[in-house]
């Protein structure tokens, strides 16, 4: 089997030759450790100009490491340049470029009802929009799954928002919220309902519900104000005939039946920091949706010794790859502060553990344990 068929597979919880291995990130300190002529001469340059540069390099980073899936991203435009590290990009946002490269939200455009009337999302119609995409599909089009990462209604609103400022507008200014958001899905619905006609294989959406010990927000609050647009996201999907890959870190115990019930094939990432244990998931929800990730990227990755990575590949087969429905994975991404050779570790652990029929001799002895429990 291909890459493609792996991953589809995988996340219709089916079982094929072995368990797939895909990452929804890598930042470019790891690429750029394991093949460091990517970023030689021209590429370095083709790298900093923008999304499709950086496409390109993750591209040829997933072709070397031959992963089973790729991600792409929607490709943006920056408005204008503020300084040397702070833009304003389409949506009226204003961000910082910090270390390697990664951009964070420290501007919101709207204040209030007033700037909400006025304003407008960019035109997901146009040309440049998905020209990374395009490129995927020529280059991987059934050999390596093409998961296409979008966004529903509540990233965007807190970056056009503010985070408190929106949490405030769920209990004071809840008609507000709502405009916000039915703006925002419909730029999101339109762009994945293009990604889908033009190849993905997979619809994903990165928007973060969760902090490690619980949900950003009341379950009646994400019922009310973060559900209904998910669903919206999920049904593009389903007319298109694509599989839903549900991102979001955190905690989710206490929304998991909410998010589940919004008919998502598949969660990720899983973080068994924030108590995302892959064994309770799977005992609980495995008969409903796919999982994905498991694999710690804050300490395990970024500190531990490479024997402890293997160590904790291996549990993570044994708790979640038994009968398939598994996509190994990092539990968020593979940041700049992971070590290049854990990275490395955690895939080839992948590929010599996760071969089906599983050895079961090793599920036996690691689906009881925890490798995170020092951790907490």
């Amino acid at each position: 089997m291909n890459g493609y068929e792996r991953m589809m597979t995988a996340i219709r919880r089916g079982q094929s030759d072995c368990v797939p291995i895909w990452e929804l990130i890598v930042n470019r300190p790891v690429i750029e450790a394991l093949y460091p002529e990517l970023f030689g001469g021209s590429a370095r340059a083709r790298y900093e100009r923008g999304s499709q540069g950086a496409f390109e390099l993750q591209a040829e980073f997933v072709a070397r490491e031959n992963l089973d899936g790729i991600t792409v991203f929607e490709d943006s435009l920056v408005e204008k340049w503020l300084d040397g590290r702070t833009f304003v990009d389409e949506w009226g946002i204003t961000w910082k470029v910090g270390d390697h490269n990664i951009p964070y939200a420290v501007g919101h455009p709207i204040k209030g009802e007033r700037e909400l009337d006025r304003w407008q999302p960019p035109e997901p119609d146009a040309d440049f929009r998905l020209k990374s995409l395009e490129a995927a599909v020529r280059r991987f089009k059934g050999e390596k799954a093409i998961v296409f990462l979008g966004h529903e209604a509540f990233e965007f609103s807190h970056y056009l928002r503010g985070m408190e400022e929106l949490l405030a507008d769920y209990v004071l200014r809840p008609e507000l919220a709502h405009r916000l958001a039915q703006k925002v899905v419909q730029y999101k619905l339109r762009v994945l309902e293009r990604a889908a006609e033009i190849g993905a294989d997979i619809l994903c959406t990165g928007d973060d519900y969760a902090h490690r010990k619980a949900p950003i927000m009341s379950p009646r609050h994400f019922e009310q104000f973060v559900l209904p647009y998910l669903r919206q996201c999920v049904e593009v999907a389903r007319r298109k005939g694509v599989p839903f890959l549900k991102h979001t870190d955190g905690n989710l115990w206490k929304i998991m039946d909410l998010i589940v019930g919004a008919g998502i094939d598949c969660l990720d990432p899983l973080e068994p920091i924030a108590d995302m244990d892959m064994g309770r998931v799977k005992e609980r929800y495995g008969h409903k949706v796919a999982l994905a990730g498991n694999v710690d990227c804050g300490r395990l990755l970024s500190s531990a010794p490479t024997e402890a990575v293997v160590e904790a590949v291996r549990e993570t087969l044994a708790k979640g790859a038994v009968g398939g429905g598994l996509i190994l994975a990092s539990s968020n991404s593979i940041h700049p502060a992971v070590r290049p050779q854990n990275y490395r570790a955690m895939v080839e652990a992948g590929r010599r553990f996760g071969h089906y029929p599983l050895d079961e001799a090793m599920v036996a002895e690691y689906r009881t344990r925890d490798y995170m429990a020092s951790h907490r």
